[in-house]
């Protein structure tokens, strides 16, 4: 009880020392449990959604995915003839049947062309009206569609679109354009989730999506009274045969889960890993915290001792203090972690995934394992220093309270941070000399990990000469005033390194990713100067295929010297070595593309694969089959019947752009697939006459015009989409590391804050002999830049290492160009230095405000 009381004393005492670690545990906390909280409420969401939507029993096609969506080569949904619904209706148990038609192949624009998609990437969906759609759908305004031009969209697409009833709106399929009006708007009665929904009537969306009458998607089936949907899935079935899909309510619900789930996962893990890392940086806050705080007590602990507390009692105090600590930081991080899922809703709201509050979910297990997490963090960081604290002797009591004798690191701690330094770069050596990127990503970890901790124990070594350097680079033009800086942040090279440390995990990390963005950019743009020969690329970004009015109307653009159609399909692959490989991607080109991707080849010429019958492999898949220039290769298409293919080409592995393709021409796969079950192009290649690219790229997307959903790129536009996609996401998580950053902001202010409560005697003399308090300010200043740089030299440095290493396993898989992003680098280090600046305002505030005369007299 009297260890409690004596730690509850000191706690309050400290209250404004704990405030910024209690702070750190406090984000670290609200990060975990926010996303906790935010995966789950996106799984409840989703589970709703999907349970209200489902019917009882639902009747696909043999085609459909698990989820019902297209797969179709043609880029129409698979389909099943109107007379199943007959046979549906006849098997015992069933109330009532319905056939319904849906894609989600579609782009759908307004009357000014442009796309009505959510911008969020969820799907856009157009189906017919029926009464499943009905029971999760309320009309809010208009009424149903009933004829071929009428349409009902959803309100949240309204609202964002601001479309409103006799709109006109387009729909473009694989079968063409139709257009159309707003006859109504419907309301979700549950949660959406961000997709664009638009309702026609059935005969109409049989005619727009799949191009014929007499077919359905999807028959929507409900059970009688008193028969469960296993047993009317068991009738059904029966009634049909094996040859078609039949799922139950839980079946379909569950398949739909499972595509979302593996986003949400990846979503939610990443997002922990993010707070993981922050809980690293604030071991390195809580450690210095207890560690100045103990030093500061000396004395006082060493009269405990001298009056007969054990090292035991004293350590217990000082785990106990840590105890309440994590106690309260964890309990106001668990609230925080909330109120943050809160804000993440609301922020996907504003991308536009739709997530009610009414469906927050906070799992008892949420809280547990924030306040576990975090009472665990806290204690376990404050450990060393409560162990330093049971050490003092009753001797100490007899001293001048200050620092502890441990200002230079022990020559143990030297030791072991060499040795785990030493390793990670072995390690990290071994990555650059591996053969196989799997292997080499093993080794990879094993370095970053090593290499990371040992920069962490070795940090007050290298503080010592670093400051040092810093010092005289920077802090020298200040005169006394600087050199009086340097030497405090010198005074404790543990403190000072503990300090840099948290900083630099959060740097490294940056500068790492940064390397390794720049050199993916970089290599994927000198792949495409060296390999691709062709002026324009035209293609969907939703995915759609391109359809052959589309091709007909860039083949019909001016200014063009060849046009290049590119598509691709699945087949069954009977090897020499006789093996059966099922599903196999096969692209199918015209002969132009030999010169429009200029792919090299170890053996053979890559224009014979576009000879009759002959096709070419890739460099791996010919090792792994026992594949020579040519062998034959039985080829059974999907959708069509099977061929004897020979080998004309083997080409390189070691490519970047089409990895793993294995080409045929276009008229070899019509010879063998008929053309009613050809698939649709993936993407169209253009090249322009001499001297005509300008006016090739403007006529190509007049041309185009009436097809919204292709975009029109030449070289430097792909270039900067491909920077773009990949600087989106950097910054996002550039956004997910700033939580480590705050942190380790907060740390430096921590123990500025600390110190000055160390120095304040020291202070109060060097005021009384003559130091103003705009130089007081300005040496807290001073030092708590120099510590920030220290942390960014150290982390930048690491992290560029890292990061070249790491392009070593993408050259690998053909990224050969290492690029340092020196803007982002000297950008982040200058930036460092505002970050110091920053963070000893209040500190460097506070120092100035001191009364000399109390300072002075301070113990």
């Amino acid at each position: 009880m009297t260890v409690m009381k004596t730690s509850m004393r000191n706690f309050f005492a400290h209250k404004g020392r704990m405030a910024l670690s209690a702070i750190a545990v406090l984000l670290s906390v609200a990060f975990v449990c926010g996303t906790l909280v935010f995966t789950d409420t996106m799984s409840t969401t989703f589970d709703k959604l999907f349970a209200a939507t489902s019917s009882d029993v639902t009747v696909s096609a043999k085609g459909a995915s698990d989820s019902g969506e297209t797969t179709a080569d043609n880029g129409k949904p698979p389909v099943m003839p109107a007379s199943v619904l007959g046979e549906v209706r006849k098997a015992q148990g069933v109330k009532s049947a319905e056939g319904t038609v849906f894609s989600t192949s579609v782009t759908v624009v307004d009357a000014d062309k442009d796309s009505l998609s959510p911008t969020s990437g969820g799907p856009t969906i157009v189906g017919s009206w029926n009464a499943n759609e009905a029971r999760t759908m309320k009309i809010t305004s208009g009424a149903a569609p009933e004829s071929a031009d009428q349409i009902m969209v959803d309100a949240d697409t309204a609202d964002k679109h601001d479309l409103k009833l006799g709109d006109e709106i387009g729909v473009i399929s694989a079968v063409g354009t139709h257009t159309t009006k707003i006859s109504g708007i419907a309301d979700f009665t549950v949660t959406n989730p961000g997709a664009a929904i638009f309702y026609l009537d059935t005969k109409t969306a049989q005619q727009t999506l799949v191009g014929e009458s007499n077919v359905y998607t999807n028959v929507n089936v409900t059970a009688a009274a008193g028969v469960s949907d296993a047993q009317l899935k068991k009738n059904v079935t029966a009634e049909l045969g094996g040859d078609f899909q039949v799922k139950t309510a839980k079946e379909t619900a569950d398949a739909n889960q499972k595509d979302v789930a593996g986003f949400m996962n990846v979503m939610k893990y990443a997002m922990l890993g993010f707070a993981g890392i922050a809980f690293l940086v604030g071991i390195f806050l809580i450690i210095n915290t207890f560690s100045m705080l103990v030093a500061q007590r000396t004395r006082e602990i060493g009269l405990m001792r001298a009056i007969g507390s054990s090292r035991k009692q004293v350590n217990r105090s000082v785990l106990a203090e840590a105890l309440l600590l994590g106690v309260v930081g964890s309990v106001l991080g668990v609230a925080a972690g909330v109120g943050l899922a809160v804000g993440l809703m609301k922020l996907m709201g504003q991308m536009g995934m739709e997530l009610s509050t009414d469906d927050l979910t906070v799992a008892w297990t949420t809280p547990v394992v924030g306040l576990v997490l975090g009472v665990i963090v806290t204690v376990l960081a404050a450990y060393l220093p409560a162990r330093r604290a049971g050490k003092i002797s009753p001797m100490a009591a007899l001293r001048d309270a200050g620092a502890p004798a441990d200002a230079r690191a022990g020559w143990i701690r030297g030791v072991i941070g060499t040795v785990l330094t030493g390793a990670g770069v072995v390690a990290l050596y071994l990555t650059a000399e591996a053969d196989k990127a799997t292997e080499g990503s093993l080794w990879l970890g094993l370095g970053v990990v090593l290499s990371l901790i040992g920069f962490v124990v070795i940090g007050p070594l290298l503080a010592g000469a670093v400051v040092r350097v810093l010092g005289a680079v920077l802090l020298r033009m200040f005169g006394p005033v600087g050199r009086m800086a340097e030497r405090n942040a010198l005074r404790n090279p543990r403190r000072t390194g503990a300090t840099g440390a948290a900083l630099m995990i959060g740097l490294a990390l940056v500068a790492c990713l940064s390397v390794v963005g720049s050199s993916m950019v970089a290599s994927a743009t000198d792949q495409l100067d060296k390999t691709v020969g062709t002026d324009f690329i035209i293609q969907s970004d939703s995915g759609q295929l391109v359809t052959p009015q589309a091709v007909k109307a860039v083949k019909s653009s001016p200014d063009l010297a060849r046009v290049t159609e590119y598509k691709w399909t699945k087949a069954d692959f009977t090897t020499p070595d006789g093996k059966t490989l099922k599903d196999t991607a096969i692209t199918a080109a015209d002969p132009s593309y030999a010169t429009d991707l200029r792919t090299e080849t170890v053996a053979g010429k890559l224009p014979d694969a576009y000879k009759p019958d002959s096709m070419s492999v890739h460099e791996k898949f010919a090792k792994d089959h026992g594949i020579s220039l040519g062998s034959k290769i039985k080829v059974a298409f999907k959708d069509g019947s099977a061929a004897d293919l020979t080998v004309r080409a083997i080409t390189s592995s070691d490519v970047v752009i089409d990895a793993g393709a294995m080409y045929m021409s276009i008229s070899t796969m019509a010879k063998y697939v008929p053309a009613d079950k050809m698939p649709l192009d993936s993407l169209v290649f253009a090249s322009a006459k001499e001297g005509q690219q300008d006016a090739a790229y403007k006529s190509l997307k007049s041309a185009l015009h009436d097809y919204p959903q292709y975009t029109v790129r030449d070289q430097t536009d792909y270039k900067d989409a491909l920077k773009d996609q990949i600087g989106q996401l950097l910054n996002m998580i550039y956004g997910l590391l700033a939580l480590a950053i705050i942190v380790a902001i907060l740390g430096v202010v921590n123990t500025l804050a600390l110190s000055v409560v160390e120095r304040t005697r020291e202070i109060g003399l060097m005021r009384a002999i003559g130091l103003s308090r705009r130089q007081l300010r300005r040496m807290i200043r001073m030092e708590s830049v120099v510590i920030a740089l220290f942390g960014a030299l150290l982390g930048l440095g690491l992290g560029m290492g890292w990061g070249a290493t790491a392009q070593q396993l993408l050259a690998l898989e053909g990224l050969m160009v290492l690029e340092i992003p020196w803007p982002t680098i000297i950008g982040v280090f200058i930036s460092s230095a505002f970050v110091g600046l920053f963070a000893a305002l209040i500190p460097a505030f506070r120092a100035g405000r001191m009364n000399v005369l109390n300072a002075i007299a301070t113990e």
